[in-house]
């Protein structure tokens, strides 16, 4: 029962993770305008994603741009691009081989040995789409701060961490602790011991003596 409870909640945590994985893909936050230097007035927020570029006005209209060709990007955002991509597939093939396995539900209910397997499966599945968003975020907030402590950086081109980066940290850290949680519910082997034998039987005695 407390297998169970684990592996429920290794579901539920993972499967949060894999939403934020979603939100933090498709958010534009991934890094905004800093200003942290002298006589910087401006009247508007710029902030700049994996999909397209913002800008918000201090009236609070939000204006969008996304980014015109795929083959102009540097190839670092494409590639963080594509981890994050891999990263939301990754966690819906999970999803649908953990469910297999969830002792809740009835499938594969003749082989238990083999639907737990699956849910350990699907647990390696979130942890690797965990680590592939938990790379992609961190490579790109090395770049940021690298470009911020550039001292060849203007000013007033300098970009801080956005709010997308930390949901997706997060995301990545929900994933990868609900896989480990499905994980723990892999089967234990049963040690085998070899069958005891019989000792013979000593013949009735007939009550008889023989000289």
């Amino acid at each position: 029962m407390a297998s169970g409870g684990l592996q429920l909640l290794g579901f539920v945590l993972a499967f949060l993770g894999w939403i934020g994985i979603i939100i933090s893909t498709a958010m534009p936050q991934w890094k905004m305008a800093s200003y942290a230097g002298d006589n910087i007035v401006t009247a508007q927020a710029l902030y700049e994603g994996l999909w397209m570029s913002c800008a918000m006005q201090s009236t609070g209209q939000i204006q969008c741009k996304v980014y015109d060709s795929l083959l102009k990007l540097e190839g670092s955002l494409q590639a963080t691009r594509a981890l994050m991509v891999a990263a939301i597939l990754l966690g819906l093939v999970a999803i649908f081989v953990s469910v297999t396995g969830m002792k809740c539900m009835k499938c594969m209910e003749d082989d238990q040995v083999k639907k737990m397997r699956m849910a350990v499966f699907g647990g390696v599945i979130f942890i690797t789409a965990g680590l592939a968003a938990l790379v992609a975020t961190s490579w790109y907030g090395n770049r940021v701060a690298r470009a911020f402590y550039d001292p060849f950086t203007p000013v007033n081109t300098r970009f801080e961490f956005g709010s997308a980066l930390f949901i997706g940290w997060a995301a990545a850290s929900l994933a990868i602790l609900g896989g480990a949680f499905l994980c723990c519910s892999c089967p234990r082997r049963e040690t085998s011991y070899p069958p005891t034998r019989g000792y013979p039987k000593n013949a009735p005695s007939t009550g008889k003596d023989y000289v």
